[in-house]
């Protein structure tokens, strides 16, 4: 016989106190979450002045004012090629990663392209399929077809049986009547 599974009793928090403790558990996390947006403004409020001290511009003719604003250009500048390389290596590493993911699908399963079955169509079916109702009348593809008769068959092979080798009868065919002997004397 198989034992017998007791079930586990059930839990012996009350409801209200099941309550305040949900309610102390998302009080501490609202908490914890105000730090770390006061955490992240104090380290941007500390990078932002390691890297721009405030500027003092009393007293400062307009040479002096110049040479400040070329300063901060070139920062931007550098900045902005930091920025694009930045932006340019993400666009990269998306572009791997997706490569990467459409070679694992392609590796998971290979798509295996079903037989085609071959298909007997007639002309007629076939320029319906074209033309559509167009079309009307029946077309005969082998009407079109040049016809050769058994007379001209017969011709063509009694010249072939007269002309034998061409190079016994150069004379005959050349139509100089005999002039070709003057030329090799």
């Amino acid at each position: 016989m198989a034992p017998k599974v007791e079930a586990k009793p059930k839990c012996k928090i009350s409801a209200s106190r099941k309550l305040s403790l949900k309610i102390l558990l998302l009080a501490r996390a609202t908490e914890e979450l105000e730090a770390e947006k006061a955490a992240r403004e104090e380290a941007k409020v500390q990078y932002l002045g390691e890297k721009l001290p405030p500027l003092q511009l009393t007293g400062l003719n307009g040479d002096d004012l110049q040479k400040i604003c070329r300063q901060i250009h070139e920062k931007i500048e550098m900045v902005d090629e930091e920025r694009y390389d930045c932006e340019a290596k993400v666009l990269k590493n998306n572009r791997d990663i997706h490569q990467l993911n459409l070679k694992v699908q392609d590796l998971g399963g290979k798509f295996k392209k079903p037989a085609l079955r071959k298909v007997r169509v007639s002309a007629d079916e076939m320029m319906r399929a074209l033309f559509g109702s167009k079309n009307k009348g029946s077309m005969d593809l082998r009407s079109n077809l040049k016809s050769v008769k058994k007379e001209d068959i017969k011709q063509e092979k009694e010249l072939t049986l007269e002309v034998g080798d061409w190079r016994k009868n150069v004379e005959a065919m050349s139509g100089m009547k005999g002039r070709k002997k003057m030329f090799d004397a």
